[in-house]
Order: structure tokens, then sequence, then C-alpha cells
């Protein structure tokens, strides 16, 4: 495995890959990679010729007070995993690489960005579609692969690719959780041992929800009630509970698949989880992330 640097760098290193018509994949991370970054990389290396994996904590997607100051940063023991994991290349670009002297070019990626998590962190996913956007163009890939915890994030690309008509074909994978149903994020490590513990009630909340919904309940406000409850009940300041569709992220309608979204704070950490319900599905067990009715 190489770790490149450089725009140029990286062109250089796929010249040969795109001769010789392979496929090449790219799974865009901020680090700190947990088995969630571990699942998406496996996949890509199962799907393509190639993997690119960048490494960039991505300044343009933190708002004033957020986290990017003391965001994990493990680029030696990221780069081991990946190398033992079998990756072609890690990009891991300095800020001035990916944001040079006059950059200026935002992308706004309409209403699809508004509501949900883009409430609180209205330029969030401005800087999000900004820097995916910029890695597609370094890297050019055939394939990226993002997981479905961050599952506004996902409908913001799916929506920049369609708009601008990259030839990119988006993956989308499930969200990978610790044992006890928690959803593996890098900010986990930020926890105490008490915030650990009461954290799990992001997922039992969804899962009571879901569980309703699973036998026969539809009205909006039971079921984010449902979640809601279980979430305070464990200390855990939420900042929301809603149910969306799930393919246009707006107003739920109950004979369609609906995604139930969470954004809570537990001690200092925010966390974010969600789980699809589906209608038309019969039957799903607990590990899986869909909720049949």
């Amino acid at each position: 495995m190489r770790t490149l640097r450089t725009i140029r760098e990286v062109r250089a290193a796929l010249t040969p890959a795109r001769h010789a018509e392979q496929r090449i994949a790219l799974v865009p991370t901020m680090g700190a990679f947990h088995d969630g970054h571990v699942s998406l990389m496996r996949t890509a290396l199962s799907e393509a010729d190639v993997v690119v994996v960048s490494l960039f904590v991505n300044p343009s997607q933190f708002g004033p007070g957020e986290d990017l100051a003391r965001y994990p940063r493990m680029e030696s023991d990221d780069a081991a995993l990946a190398s033992d994991i079998g990756v072609d290349f890690v990009f891991a670009p300095a800020v001035e690489e990916m944001y040079p002297p006059g950059f200026a070019t935002s992308i706004d990626p309409g209403p699809v960005a508004r509501g949900l998590w883009g409430t609180s962190r209205p330029n969030h996913f401005a800087g999000v579609a900004t820097v995916v956007a910029r890695l597609f163009g370094i890297v050019a890939p055939d394939i990226a692969y993002f997981g479905l915890k961050d599952f506004q994030q996902v409908a913001v690309i799916r929506r920049m690719v369609a708009d601008l008509a990259l030839p990119i074909e988006i993956r989308a994978l499930p969200t990978i959780r610790e044992p006890d149903g928690l959803a593996m994020s890098s900010r986990n490590r930020y926890l105490s041992d008490d915030e650990r513990a009461r954290a799990r009630a992001i997922f039992l909340g969804l899962r009571d929800a879901a569980d309703a919904y699973t036998a026969g309940e539809r009205d909006l406000r039971r079921l984010v009630d449902a979640a809601r409850a279980v979430m305070q009940d464990a200390g855990i300041a939420v900042e929301f509970v809603e149910l969306r569709d799930a393919e246009t992220l707006g107003p739920y309608s109950p004979d369609r698949a609906a995604v139930l979204a969470v954004s809570a704070r537990v001690g200092d950490t925010n966390l974010i989880d969600n789980l699809v319900l589906a209608p038309q599905i019969t039957a799903a067990p607990r590990k899986i992330e869909t909720w049949s009715a």
C-alpha cells in the first residue's frame, strides 16, 4: 500500500489502472477507523480492482464551536489497518492541498440538506458535498462507498451525483453496530464509561419505535415519542427524533419506506443514528437495518 499526499501523486498512481480499464473504488473517510470503515473497505476490495481510501478531516463541514480541533487523527494506525486489509492507496492530503489559496467554489446541495441534521448545522452538508465532489474529481472513481449511519449525507451525495451527471456508482452499506446496538462512530471514543453505557439508549429508543411499527403502529407522533422517551429516560439530550420519507427525506407517508432519524448529545458528544422502516418487507431480524411491517 502507498500513502499519497498530492493530487498529482494520486493521478499518476491511478494511471496504470485506467489504461488497464480496471474498476477504481473510493472510500472517503475522516479517519479514526472502526469496524464500519473496515466494512466499507472490505466491500470495496471485493467489488473493485483498485481501492483508494481518502483520509482527510474536512474543516469545511465543521461549524463554529464544533470538534474540529479535537477530532481524532490517527493516520499511522489508520494506514497500517488499511494496509493489513489490502487497500491499494491511502490519500492523506494536507488542508492546503484540498483547499489551495484562492479556492472559492462551494456546492449547494439543495432541499435534501435542509432539516434533520442540516437544521443545527446549516453549512455542514455544503462542506460535505464540496469535499466529496473534489475527491471525485481527484480520484475519478467508478464506485464510491458510504455508510448509512450518515443517512442524510448519503442522500446529499446521491442527489449531487445525479444532478451533476457524475459517472459514479454510490454504494451505501448498513450501519455497523457494537454488540449492544450503539452505532459505531469515531466520536464514540469521546464517551466516558458512564456516557457510553447511557448512549446505548439511542439504539434502544429507535428499536422500541421500530418494534411498534412492526406491530402495526403508523402514527408519526406515537412512533417518534416512543423513541424519544427511551433516550430521555437515560438522561440523553435529544436534539431531534424525526420520521421522514426514506427516499426523498420529505414528509412521512405511512405507506412508504421511512427513516427514523435521531441526533442526540451524550455529555459533550453529539451522536447520530437511524433505522429504516419499510412496510413492504414482511420479516427482518433485529440485527438488520430495516424493520418490517
